[in-house]
């Protein structure tokens, strides 16, 4: 069963999230609040490689919310391929809590499939690639 948090969202049960430590803090505190489970590297790891984040991704099973554009490399030559997928964001947010309520609004859209996905979400719309 999933969790229900305000406004009655139901997230799915899957939906763990990891913000690298490029995501902003602000977008990570109101995801929070919103009712997501994540985590924070810039908080709990700071300094990581991004081959440290994605394995704490794959172990605690959670997608990676990122700006930085490395992941895509991590996952098709590296091979590195967290279950539950990353989404990479290519354009800079205007404030400090856009990103965050980007990744609601498109988590919450039920449009988009995550699990062993890269989600690239640019000025051009959003993109997907299974591995």
């Amino acid at each position: 069963m999933g969790c229900y948090f305000r406004h009655l969202r139901k997230l799915p049960e899957f939906m763990k999230l990891l913000a690298n430590e490029n995501f902003p803090q602000t977008s990570a505190i109101y995801l929070q609040n919103a009712g997501f489970d994540i985590t924070s590297i810039g908080t709990d790891h700071p300094g990581i490689t991004d081959e440290q984040v994605m394995e704490i991704a794959i172990k605690e099973e959670r997608t990676i919310l990122t700006f930085d554009s490395d992941y895509g490399e991590l996952i098709f030559k590296y091979e590195y391929q967290p279950s539950a997928g990353v989404i990479f964001i290519r354009t800079l947010p205007s404030t400090p809590e856009e990103a965050g309520r980007l990744i609601e609004q498109i988590i919450n859209s039920d449009e988009f499939e995550f699990r062993k996905t890269l989600t690239v979400i640019d000025t051009n719309g959003i993109r997907q690639r299974r591995y």
